[in-house]
């Protein structure tokens, strides 16, 4: 990706990764849309995102692997789970050399949309 690109929808986003990488991404969108189906698209650091009353969830296409930020609350029942795919500053790095947990990550939409509900601190826009 061309590092001055500036992204306005999801689409434009998933039009420049790599082909290969783009079903992944296409996937991870539906999943997320499917577990938190009132959420409304965005793009946020010029990343997938989506919000309701706040952004909750952004993903972005890495050479090796997918991110997924933030990261949950330490005390989430997930945080246990997502142990194999906590990066260093707690956010979840997904290999694209192993399958995709899609399920965990719909789990993981759910959540992150009910912590950014129950914080004030979100932010709004971006």
């Amino acid at each position: 990706m061309n590092p001055q690109t500036k992204f306005t929808t999801i689409d434009e986003y998933l039009a420049v990764v790599a082909p290969d990488v783009r079903p992944i991404l296409e996937t991870l969108r539906t999943v997320i849309q499917h577990a938190v189906p009132d959420a409304e698209e965005t793009i946020s650091y010029q990343m997938p995102a989506f919000r309701r009353k706040r952004l909750f969830i952004f993903f972005a296409a890495f050479q090796k692997h997918i991110g997924l930020y933030p990261p949950l609350h330490p005390d989430d029942p997930l945080v246990q789970e997502l142990l194999p795919y906590r990066g260093e500053k707690g956010n979840l790095k997904f290999p694209l050399h192993q399958p995709i947990p899609y399920a965990l990550i719909a789990r993981i939409a759910e959540a992150l949309a009910r912590q950014a509900d129950r914080s004030p601190a979100s932010p709004t826009t971006r």
